[in-house]
C-alpha cells in the first residue's frame, strides 16, 4: 500500500501544485514511484479546474519538473476521512483550516506541516510558506518547497525502512 499525501493550501494554483509536482519529481528520481500518492487540494474551490498559477508553472519549468495534468480542486471530505495517511499544510492559516475539517468530519489523516523537514538555512526559521498569488515570490517559493520536500521524503523513506 503507497504512502499518500495531499498537500494543502489556500486555492490550490500556486503553492501545493508546485509542492505536489517537486515532491513527485523527488520520488521519481529516486525511483520509489510504486511507494507514494501524491496529490495536492485548496481549502478554497476559487481555482476548481484551473491549470497550477503561471509563475508557478514558470518556476516548475526552469527547474525541469513536470506540473502537466495538475489542475486545482477543493479539499474535500473523503480526503481527511482516510483518503490520506499525510495532509500536509503549508502555512498556520491552512494548518488551522485542515485542522477544523479533520475535527468536523472525524478525519484519520496525520497533518504535518511542510516546512518542518526542510533545512533550517533555507528557511530562517519561518515555517510558513508565503502565499505568491498576489506578490510573487514564485523562485522563494520553491526554494522553499524544494528543502523540505527533499526532507520529507527523506523522513518517510528512513521511517518506512525501520
Amino acid at each position: 500500500m503507497p504512502t499518500s499525501l495531499l498537500f494543502i493550501c489556500m486555492g490550490n494554483i500556486c503553492r501545493s501544485p508546485m509542492a505536489e509536482a517537486v515532491f513527485r519529481h523527488k520520488v521519481r528520481q529516486a525511483g520509489l514511484e510504486y511507494a507514494f500518492r501524491i496529490d495536492s487540494a485548496g481549502l478554497g474551490n476559487w481555482h476548481a479546474g484551473e491549470a497550477p498559477h503561471r509563475g508557478t508553472r514558470a518556476v516548475l519549468d526552469r527547474a525541469g519538473i513536470a506540473w502537466a495534468g495538475q489542475s486545482a480542486r477543493q479539499l474535500t471530505r473523503s480526503d481527511v476521512q482516510g483518503g490520506f495517511d499525510y495532509l500536509v499544510t503549508l502555512d498556520d492559516e491552512i494548518d488551522e483550516g485542515v485542522r477544523d475539517w479533520v475535527a468536523r468530519y472525524r478525519g484519520s489523516g496525520q497533518i504535518i506541516r511542510l516546512l518542518d523537514y526542510a533545512d533550517p538555512a533555507i528557511t530562517g526559521g519561518d515555517l510558513q510558506v508565503p502565499d505568491p498569488y498576489y506578490t510573487g515570490g514564485f523562485d522563494r517559493v520553491y526554494q522553499l518547497l524544494d528543502s523540505a520536500c527533499a526532507g520529507l521524503l527523506a523522513h518517510l523513506t528512513a521511517t518506512a525502512a525501520q
